[in-house]
């Protein structure tokens, strides 16, 4: 039995790329993301390289992704596409514990997060 196409989860402009697992609060990493939102891919490929945001490098490796994946996979043209999404989850939180005084013990807790970046192709109109 041969396997069900996958349908698409964006539109026939649209490309996407995810990265999961990254070792960074959402809340930080959603500082980046929405400084890059509804930018053309160049402009915000020149604002993550010169963010001071350490998380910056591996929003712009997604970004990238997505634009290869729109050239690619959709054949997309690279020099009109737009970020059109970028937004964060959470992910999973790694729970450690660290020494107080008398004996006791505070929880640090070590969170996760994940990134989708979507790109879209620019009309004519724009």
């Amino acid at each position: 039995m041969a396997q069900t196409k996958n349908i698409r989860r964006v539109g026939p402009t649209e490309a996407r790329a995810k990265q999961v697992n990254m070792r960074i609060s959402p809340q930080k990493l959603n500082l980046v993301a929405a400084s890059i939102r509804g930018m053309p891919v160049q402009k915000a490929l020149n604002e993550l390289e010169f963010s001071r945001k350490r998380i910056a490098g591996d929003v712009r490796k997604v970004l990238y992704s997505a634009i290869s994946n729109a050239e690619n996979n959709h054949n997309l043209d690279i020099d009109n596409l737009v970020v059109a999404e970028a937004f964060v989850g959470k992910n999973l939180v790694m729970k450690r514990f660290a020494s107080r005084a008398r004996g006791r013990s505070t929880r640090i807790l070590k969170p996760f997060s994940e990134i989708t970046i979507v790109v879209r192709e620019a009309g004519e109109a724009a």
